[in-house]
């Protein structure tokens, strides 16, 4: 019989991890950008007229 070829060797896990975490960084770091895009558009534009400045 003839023998099946083997698989490709699979990648260092520890460098996939790696990928992994950089990429969920990336991931919150734009989502936190996001959401401070979201609060900045929700502030009024101007100070509220009915409270003192002074």
């Amino acid at each position: 019989m003839d023998e099946l070829p083997r698989p490709p060797k699979r990648p260092d896990p520890a460098s996939r991890d790696e990928r992994l975490a950089a990429r969920l960084r990336e991931n919150l770091k734009r989502r936190k950008e996001q959401a401070r895009g979201r609060v900045a558009a929700d502030e009024p534009a101007e100070p509220d007229s009915g409270s003192p400045s002074s």
